[in-house]
């Protein structure tokens, strides 16, 4: 059973969030939600939730006037031209356990939401007030950019704000500048050629997951022992860009997702309870909460070596005598 409605403004209240609510009928879209509250002082949000072919999927989190191209995104996450979507409505209650028209960035509390990735739009940071459903539609909330950073960190999520709107190129010498946002243990292979229409824009009218979308079209494409099949598809086209393969980010998001759950293990209720003994209960709630995490990337690591390596090993072609 995932996080209420209450209990979330409970947990905001106990972090001493500032925030204020305001009920309204059940509303489905950005624009029916406006008729409520859009002059009361705060940016309305769009959410959009996501899923690549890979079944990872994504929280995406955005001003309602910023334009989230999802082709764009895709390419920038590594995934290809249409290598995302919106989730199925079945997601919705699995993962992010919210109804339809209720995804928001506080739906990353419930435990079974843990990788899905939460990409928040860098427009939040300077308003001074932003409207979010609290897990349910029949409600909107007010709160800074500072409140939702504190209640992420919270439960260990170190907030990512980025540039919605940008289009950098992508290629071969310019890796996706996202990729690290990718909730998987696989390799993130750079843009391939697609064979049927991508997933539409979005166009921030709804702010649930859409049932029905298009098909994602990008294929990965698999390290193959047969010399035919390298030769049918040109070498640049499947070179992998992992960012992941650079030390110093691995290192400081480490130190990112260690330092965030630290802090939010020690409370004064948590000392009260735990006392001489809470130096062993963070420790292991710590390495409880990162041990899979830490062996994703791991794989990351792992697999970026066996890519560069089959992708210098089709570059190679030795001399004939």
């Amino acid at each position: 059973m995932g996080y209420s409605k209450d209990q979330l403004l409970a947990r905001l209240k106990e972090l001493q969030i500032e925030f204020s609510q305001y009920e309204h009928p059940v509303v489905l879209t950005v624009e029916a939600q406006a008729k409520y509250v859009g002059n009361m002082g705060g940016v309305l949000s769009k959410n959009l939730f996501l899923k690549d072919k890979k079944h990872r999927y994504y929280v995406v989190s955005a001003l309602a006037d910023t334009k989230v191209d999802l082709k764009v995104l895709s390419q920038r996450l590594g995934l290809g031209k249409g290598g995302l979507r919106m989730a199925p409505e079945e997601a919705l209650g699995e993962i992010l356990q919210v109804p339809l028209g209720c995804v928001t960035p506080f739906a990353v509390v419930n435990e079974s939401a843990r990788h899905v990735s939460l990409l928040l739009d860098q427009g939040f940071k300077s308003q001074k007030c932003c409207i979010f459903h609290p897990l349910s539609n029949d409600m909107s909330i007010f709160l800074n950019a500072q409140g939702l950073d504190k209640f992420l960190k919270s439960v260990g999520r170190n907030p990512s704000y980025i540039d919605l709107e940008a289009n950098p190129p992508v290629g071969k010498d310019q890796p996706p500048d996202l990729a690290a946002f990718v909730p998987s243990d696989s390799p993130v292979l750079s843009d391939l050629p697609e064979k049927a229409p991508p997933s539409q824009d979005s166009t921030g009218k709804s702010i649930g997951a859409a049932t029905n979308s298009a098909a994602v079209t990008a294929k990965a494409v698999k390290p193959s022992g047969n010399a035919q099949n390298v030769k049918e598809k040109p070498v640049d086209s499947v070179r992998p860009s992992i960012p992941a393969a650079d030390a110093g980010k691995f290192v400081e998001e480490l130190l990112d997702r260690a330092s965030a759950l630290l802090l939010s293990e020690i409370s004064e209720d948590s000392i009260k309870q735990h006392g001489g003994q809470l130096g062993d209960e963070v420790a292991n709630n710590i390495k409880k909460c990162l041990r899979e995490d830490l062996k994703n990337l791991a794989t990351i690591f792992k697999n970026t070596a066996y890519t560069e390596g089959f992708y210098a090993g089709t570059r190679y072609q030795p001399k004939r005598l």
